[in-house]
């Protein structure tokens, strides 16, 4: 449906069919995400088919993730188009050692299975399904350059400087920063006053 529009109606018949109790493998965890697979010239060339095609992957995509588990993918669900039939097959995925970091996948039918024949159609046009798809455009934040955001949130900022000359560096002069002279020391040890009262003394006396 699209603005109270139909856009595809396919209708298929089940020329065979399998259940699921007839297979004696074992069975997907509930909610997980099944790999889709298409095989066969019908789901490029043939416009029905193309349209039969994403109503598949609508009906069985499932919830859209960002990152998806090697180990989350546990059924395969195939659609084999040929001679106007879509032919269902639904398969476990297993994992098994390989003797490397990658494991060996095998696959093993599970059910259902299902041989499909196309009947009738009534597809839309194609401006109000190029309507339909039509994504709005995406506002992006603008990129600042030389700012990032950590793992917190926290923004960050690179400054670019030139190279400094550190001896041209003009440094505030203080008298704590002053060498002293090493008798210095010694000669005002008791005080900044008492070569003054030395001199007071000296004179009186005389």
């Amino acid at each position: 449906m699209y603005d109270f529009h139909v856009l595809d109606m396919v209708e298929l018949g089940i020329e065979n069919f399998t259940s699921l109790s007839s297979f004696k493998s074992g069975s997907c965890a509930l909610g997980s995400k099944p790999c889709l697979v298409f095989a066969g010239d019908q789901f490029e060339t043939e416009v029905e088919f193309i349209r039969l095609k994403n109503i598949f992957i609508d009906f069985f995509r499932g919830q859209e993730l960002k990152k998806l588990a090697l180990d989350g993918v546990d059924h395969v669900i195939t659609f084999t188009a040929a001679e106007g039939r879509v032919y269902f097959r639904v398969f476990q995925v297993i994992l098994k050692k390989s003797g490397c970091k990658t494991p060996r996948v095998e696959l093993e039918e599970m059910g259902p299975r299902l041989d499909l024949v196309m009947r009738r159609s009534h597809l839309s046009s194609d401006s109000l399904l190029k309507q339909a798809c039509k994504k709005p455009a995406a506002v992006k934040p603008k990129k600042v350059k030389n700012v990032s955001r950590d793992s917190f949130g926290s923004k960050l900022g690179r400054v670019h400087m030139k190279r400094q000359d550190f001896t041209q560096l003009q440094t505030r002069k203080m008298k704590g920063l002053k060498r002293t002279k090493p008798h210095s020391s010694t000669r005002n040890k008791d005080g900044p006053h008492t070569t003054k009262r030395a001199k007071l003394d000296s004179t009186a006396s005389s």
